[in-house]
């Protein structure tokens, strides 16, 4: 921010109040492209901290913005190479991609969205067969749930010795977790309430300018 003195910063939601506090507008990945959309054309802006996010919100808002280094380490595996040859081995599926995806796997895509967006076209195509589907495997339970019909097939990665397209700091959660969180209300998170007090305001102008233009 210091090194670019009259920026807008946008942060992605999923980051640490200590971010927030230095945001002047969150975002989600469903409303990233309309906030930006809004904000006047001579504005300039710092978005962070996902750049494979931020550069599709670049190309389809045709907004130049700086970009933070920062990626989702899922997202990053996908391969554009292994998926084409996923799709000349299921000719009729439709590719479902998320924004965070690398550019070459978003220009390989029938569809980009957020993940409720790509839950949502599913199930608004019943008579589409197969799904290949480029984000955090965990939404294919929920799609296989409100679709039994339709075949919903992981996008493979680069290295698959590496990993597969799971999240490593989601599975951190489980359900004992949560049972003890809720029973015990533990562990306790502190945050400093000056940070809070920063953090709470970015996220106050996203609700803002989303009532305000009826996002």
């Amino acid at each position: 921010m210091a090194a670019h003195p009259g920026y807008t910063v946008v942060s992605y939601v999923n980051t640490s109040a200590a971010v927030k506090a230095c945001t002047d507008i969150v975002v989600t990945s469903t409303n990233a492209r309309k906030i930006i959309e809004t904000l006047p054309p001579e504005e300039k802006i710092i978005f962070g901290p996902d750049r494979n996010l931020g550069s599709y919100i670049s190309a389809v808002t045709g907004r130049e913005m700086l970009l933070w280094d920062g990626a989702c380490h899922v997202h990053e595996q996908f391969s554009a190479e292994k998926i084409r040859q996923m799709k000349a081995e299921h000719p009729g599926a439709v590719v479902l991609a998320h924004p965070e995806c690398k550019s070459a796997v978003v220009d390989v895509a029938d569809v980009v969205g957020s993940t409720a967006a790509l839950l949502k076209y599913a199930v608004a195509h019943p008579g589409q067969r197969e799904f290949i589907v480029a984000t955090e495997n965990g939404i294919l339970h929920e799609m296989r749930k409100q679709c039994p019909a339709q075949v919903f097939i992981p996008a493979p990665v680069e290295d698959a010795a590496a990993g597969c397209s799971e999240c490593n700091f989601m599975r951190l959660n489980t359900m004992e977790k949560l049972y003890r969180c809720l029973k015990d209300e533990s562990p306790e998170i502190q945050v400093d309430p000056e940070v809070s007090q920063k953090a709470v305001r970015c996220i106050r102008r996203m609700l803002d300018i989303s009532a305000r233009y009826k996002l």
